[in-house]
């Protein structure tokens, strides 16, 4: 871990957290995994466990249900990851996707220009020992690839650096194979690369991640009030997912950030362990990419109004965030641990997930393993849960034990099958942030938890 990494997050009323504490949760749980560890690992690249893909799952899900499955004015797509190289010419990548960065002639780390202390950008000093820093030297992002197999025909292309693009070109094919018409929106969630120097931060700043997009297309006269619109739901989803809305808050580009292409842009920023970091980004592209593709490829991708007859080239509010930051802040967000009380000497380290995006929605424990009649009733119970929710059964521990086991991983709810499920068919349901524990009868539960397990967003 590097010495950023070991930075401690301290928001608000909550005690410090220290980064090395989630990371070894994320291993110690199945949730992340070093990429290729056997061999030492690759920087930047990180793999997802059993508990990992089921919390990424509902977090795209999610996103998904909320962008595209309740909004009748957005569809969804999905591109590939390799495209032809003209499409990185046209969108500024080949020539403007790049970073500044220098070397310490000392201890001969690198630095971002942009991310060093301007003081430290005056003098031209280290941050971490005071030697002097190299004159800064471009370096490009993109990550090459060759389509072809006989030696000096490959053609050469890029890994997509962003998702968006896919959206651009394949915006005429939407408008004319779907019954949509503007203003609307298509969205896509994929794999991006980017060859980053100085990856690090755990899952903050990767080589290889997942984005997520909305491409909003809309008449130039009604920009501002789309771009107003979809500014204020991006925020409010973010803002149901979390239980410290406090960490978050909107940051406007100021004149020196804006892209060329942009007229306003605005972060969603989330306060992380390395302080304020953007979340989300939500822009004004106006009609830049379309204006883009449309010259370097030869095509017209103007929209003509198919009642007034004017014809244009739409104008675009995106909305970009990623499954790994958001995988990132949320366990950041819903990490927590509890000092010993009362009769619990131990204390307890929990995962206040939102149950809708928990891994595990619920755990079914007999209150025994060695009596079959609590074994096998549990079992029933699992199964039929399973078939509606991820659930596990776990008869392995004391009772208390297992409750630890299900709060660290986030589990909302733990149902436990004792003796008096045996003579009146009733349930414990136990709450995780609570603990609260009621009664239930056991053909009620699914109900019960389905309720409270449900995808719950509105604006």
């Amino acid at each position: 871990m590097t010495q950023t990494e070991e930075q401690t997050l301290s928001t608000g009323d909550t005690p410090h957290v220290p980064i090395e504490k989630i990371v070894s949760l994320c291993k110690r749980r199945g949730f992340v995994y070093p990429n290729s560890e056997i061999y030492g690992g690759v920087s930047g690249i990180y793999d997802f466990g059993p508990l990992g893909v089921e919390l990424r799952n509902n977090i795209r899900r999610f996103w998904w249900w909320s962008m595209v499955q309740t909004n009748d004015n957005v569809v969804g797509i999905e591109g590939s990851i390799i495209t032809h190289p003209r499409v990185w010419e046209a969108s500024g990548h080949v020539e403007n996707f790049v970073d500044r960065l220098v070397d310490c002639k000392n201890c001969k780390r690198r630095f971002r220009v942009d991310h060093l202390p301007e003081e430290n950008v005056k003098q031209n000093k280290c941050p971490v020992c005071g030697g002097e820093l190299t004159e800064p030297r471009k370096f490009n992002l993109m990550m090459e690839t060759y389509i072809g197999v006989v030696e000096g025909e490959r053609m050469k292309t890029y890994l997509r650096g962003e998702a968006c693009q896919n959206i651009y070109l394949d915006y005429d094919n939407v408008l004319k194979s779907s019954r949509v018409q503007i203003p609307f929106g298509i969205c896509q969630i994929g794999k991006a690369f980017r060859n980053e120097v100085t990856p690090g931060n755990f899952l903050f700043r990767q080589r290889e991640f997942e984005q997520w997009d909305l491409q909003f297309f809309v008449h130039p006269s009604e920009m501002q009030q789309w771009f107003d619109y979809w500014k204020e739901r991006r925020f409010e989803w973010y803002k149901s997912i979390i239980t410290h809305k406090d960490r978050l808050r909107f940051r406007p580009h100021g004149p020196d950030e804006l892209a060329h292409y942009a007229k306003q842009a605005f972060d969603v920023e989330y306060q992380t362990i390395l302080g304020w970091q953007e979340w989300e980004g939500i822009h004004w592209r106006q009609d830049w990419d379309l204006s883009r593709h449309s010259e370097y490829s030869g095509q017209d991708l103007s929209y003509t109004d198919p009642e007034t007859r004017e014809r244009y080239i739409p104008w675009i509010v995106e909305t970009s965030g990623g499954v790994d930051r958001t995988f990132l802040n949320l366990l950041i967000d819903a990490y927590e641990e509890e000092p010993p009380s009362g009769k619990d000497k131990e204390g307890r380290t929990v995962l206040r997930l939102n149950p809708m995006l928990a891994p595990v929605k619920v755990a079914v424990l007999p209150l025994q393993k060695n009596r079959e009649e609590l074994v096998t009733t549990a079992k029933e119970l699992h199964s039929k849960l399973r078939r509606l929710m991820v659930s596990q059964y776990d008869e392995v521990s004391n009772i208390g034990r297992r409750y630890r086991r299900q709060d660290e991983i986030g589990t909302p709810f733990c149902v436990t099958i004792d003796f008096t499920t045996l003579e009146d068919s009733t349930v414990t349901v136990r709450e995780r942030d609570s603990m609260a524990q009621i009664r239930l009868p056991m053909n009620e539960v699914p109900a019960y938890l389905l309720e409270r397990v449900r995808w719950d967003y509105s604006v």
